[in-house]
């Protein structure tokens, strides 16, 4: 057979092998068994490495549980380790290139040739090669070049700054989660405190609306009477319905937030309130607070660094670019005179052409800073608005506690009057139902009014920016954590929000 159809054929084959391989990498779904395994694996991570809830929990052992436990801040630490990692990786790029190859060469016949001369275009030399069939090839090079050391530079101080965005990001979801908590666990609370009293209520007034059914069908009382009645009863159990059904919403998302596994038992530690702290602070002494604090502003700024990295890159492709290069060299043809050898380069290169973009980078650079500096004015000032807002809103929600605690307190003595009244007839025991769902409705009022004044000062927490967490959270246990959070929260507000102007701290403290 002839050699070139030996090499077509071979040619072919190895064409067909290819095609084949291409061809079994088409997209395969993940299957019935995969998908469970998925689920299980998935779900055992979101509730391992818990520790057991064994006693009742304070505010600040839900806050640590919370932040410690919490997936979307595990992920926001997980983001700022991946930042310092690629700042690494960065930073090793602007080392020179070490690079250490070996290889086989070889082909099936002789490589050489003949000579001509030039003028005669007569053969002067008979065909010869210096080149053996098959020979090995080792190297070691070592290759600096200033252009990608410039990139490499900038491209790590980017990362550097990203860093620093990464983790005012995880600032600012961790005083996400301890808004969301102190707002979830004031009305879990609450809910722990109501819930069993609404369930009785509720039981008494299904057995009262099943009594005025029977003395409505034996004609006991007045039509008219008897329906006013049951109307009233069912308006009773509508509102404690309603009520009952946002009381359990508060429990869910609280242990949502805390990540407790479906069906953890949760009982809050029930002590008496806290004093809602007086803010002694100047409207513009809170706002500079805010300026200097906010997770959100510090990001902006660093992004406006990154950003003029990118152009400082841009421009550094413009300028002239060294190169150095020096290398070992073994090659085994015994063909040469030496086997070894160092080579040793250096090379200046400059696209001309580039420079005809020099112009439009710096107007790019300017426009880029312009663009930067409004964005971050423009949310300087929506910050601003926030703290002015929930100084107002805790101050309202601080007047709503009060009048709620009125109301309280003259419920209260309409129940004591209608059950020192009551009578064995049946308007009242409607009346004593009545005073006693309008008594529970007034302690729900005052306990979504405390919750709301405890959302409403997170907020403005929240609003200035300052921080909720110690430095190290992963090596402290949930007690240690809540305490080390105490401290942290106590410490911001004595000195940044609880200073009157003169100096002197505010009287009240909230644990």
């Amino acid at each position: 057979m002839p050699k070139h159809t030996t090499r077509f054929i071979s040619s072919a084959l190895a064409s067909a092998l290819l095609l084949s391989a291409c061809s079994s990498l088409e997209p395969k779904p993940s299957t019935d068994e995969e998908n469970r395994q998925r689920i299980l694996a998935d779900q055992s991570r979101m509730y391992s490495g818990q520790e057991p809830v064994t006693a009742p929990i304070t505010f600040y052992e839900a806050a640590a549980r919370a932040l410690k436990y919490n997936l979307d801040y595990r992920l926001k630490l997980m983001e700022s380790a991946l930042a310092s990692d690629l700042r690494d990786v960065s930073s090793h790029e602007m080392l020179p290139k070490l690079v250490a190859s070996a290889g086989y060469a070889g082909r099936n016949n002789d490589s050489g040739g003949t000579s001509i001369g030039i003028e005669d275009r007569q053969v002067s030399l008979r065909a010869s090669t210096s080149e053996e069939r098959y020979r090995e090839l080792y190297g070691l090079g070592l290759s600096w070049s200033l252009l990608d050391f410039g990139v490499a530079y900038y491209r790590t101080q980017q990362k550097a700054d990203q860093i620093l965005m990464a983790e005012e990001r995880r600032r600012k979801v961790a005083q996400n989660v301890l808004q969301d908590v102190r707002n979830a666990y004031w009305r879990a609370l609450g809910a722990q405190r109501l819930m069993p009293e609404v369930d009785k209520l509720l039981m008494r007034t299904h057995t009262a609306l099943t009594s005025a059914r029977e003395a409505e069908t034996r004609g006991l009382l007045p039509r008219q009477e008897i329906l006013a009645y049951q109307r009233a009863l069912l308006d009773s159990i509508y509102l404690l319905t309603v009520r009952r059904q946002d009381l359990e919403f508060a429990q869910a998302e609280l242990a949502a937030l805390m990540s407790l596994p479906p069906g953890s038992k949760m009982i809050l530690a029930d002590m008496p309130d806290p004093p809602l702290p007086e803010v002694h602070q100047s409207m513009a002494q809170l706002e500079q607070l805010s300026l200097e604090h906010r997770p959100e502003i510090m990001e902006e700024w660093y992004r406006k660094r990154v950003n003029q990295k990118d152009l400082d890159i841009a421009k550094a492709q413009l300028w002239p670019n060294v190169s150095a290069d020096f290398g070992y060299r073994y090659d085994s043809n015994k063909f040469l005179y030496n086997n070894d050898w160092n080579a040793t380069g250096l090379q200046v290169s400059m696209n001309l052409l580039r420079l005809l973009q020099l112009p439009s980078l710096n107007a790019a650079q300017k426009s880029q800073s312009e663009t930067d500096d409004s964005r971050r004015v423009a949310l300087s000032m929506a910050i601003l608005t926030q703290v002015r807002v929930g100084t107002l809103r805790y101050q309202l929600a601080r007047q709503e506690v009060e009048f709620t605690e009125d109301s309280l307190r003259v419920d209260r003595s309409l129940l004591d009057y209608a059950q020192a009244a009551k009578t064995g007839a049946l308007g009242s025991e409607l009346e004593v139902i009545r005073s006693e769902g309008r008594y529970l409705l007034s302690r729900y009022q005052r306990e979504a009014a405390f919750s709301s004044a405890q959302a409403a000062w997170g907020r403005l927490y929240n609003s200035v920016g300052l921080d909720v967490l110690p430095d190290e959270i992963s090596k402290h246990d949930i007690k240690t954590l809540a305490r080390e959070i105490q401290r942290t929260l106590n410490e911001q507000e004595q000195q940044r929000l609880l200073i009157s102007q003169q100096g002197t701290p505010n009287a009240q403290n909230r644990p």
